[in-house]
């Protein structure tokens, strides 16, 4: 009877003994409407649960220099509802560490917990004087849009990051679409 089961579960192809991945499902991915004081927003494999930065202004208007950005989840794998990081989502995979760099001009250096070798700034776009959130791809400032990390097995506290997809736009430049592609040393 058990082998009968097990004949059943490899035919299927729900049970493996081969090396080999098998096919992954290609996923759509939402993308989330541009509102508010959004600034980006990270995608990653494991499902289409997005996470927003947006811009925490204090009611005077000024950008809440302990905590210039503050992220939520949106769950779109279920009901679009929202929830804030947890304490390991934050201090080790999707949070980030904020410097003041500019007092006078608010404008910050940033990077997430979990890879601190791509700086990012918050400050105030030269195009239109709105807050976003700027980093350098292909020697180029761009406004940054998404984040998309690609995860391919590992375990919950290293899982194997294949590559890390930056884009945005380059607002000295019409608002051209730029993209790169970072795959991280394991």
């Amino acid at each position: 009877m058990q082998k009968t089961i097990l004949f059943v579960l490899i035919f299927l192809g729900l049970c493996s003994f081969s090396d080999e991945p098998r096919p992954r499902e290609h996923k759509v991915f939402p993308k989330p409407e541009k509102t508010g004081n959004m600034l980006f927003y990270v995608q990653r494999t494991f499902n289409t649960n997005t996470l927003i930065y947006d811009l925490n202004v204090q009611p005077n208007g000024t950008v809440n220099e302990k905590e210039p950005i503050v992220i939520h989840w949106v769950n779109y794998a279920t009901d679009q509802s929202t929830e804030g990081l947890n304490y390991i989502q934050r201090k080790y995979a999707y949070g980030l560490e904020a410097k003041l760099i500019d007092a006078e001009k608010q404008t910050y250096c940033f990077n997430f917990v979990s890879y601190k070798k791509k700086k990012l700034y918050l400050m105030k776009s030269p195009s239109d004087g709105k807050f976003r959130a700027f980093c350098e791809v292909n020697n180029r400032m761009i406004s940054l849009d998404r984040v998309f990390i690609q995860i391919e097995g590992g375990s919950f506290w290293v899982p194997h990051v294949v590559y890390i997809e930056i884009s945005g736009t380059d607002v000295a430049k019409n608002n051209e679409t730029v993209v790169e592609r970072i795959i991280p040393k394991q």
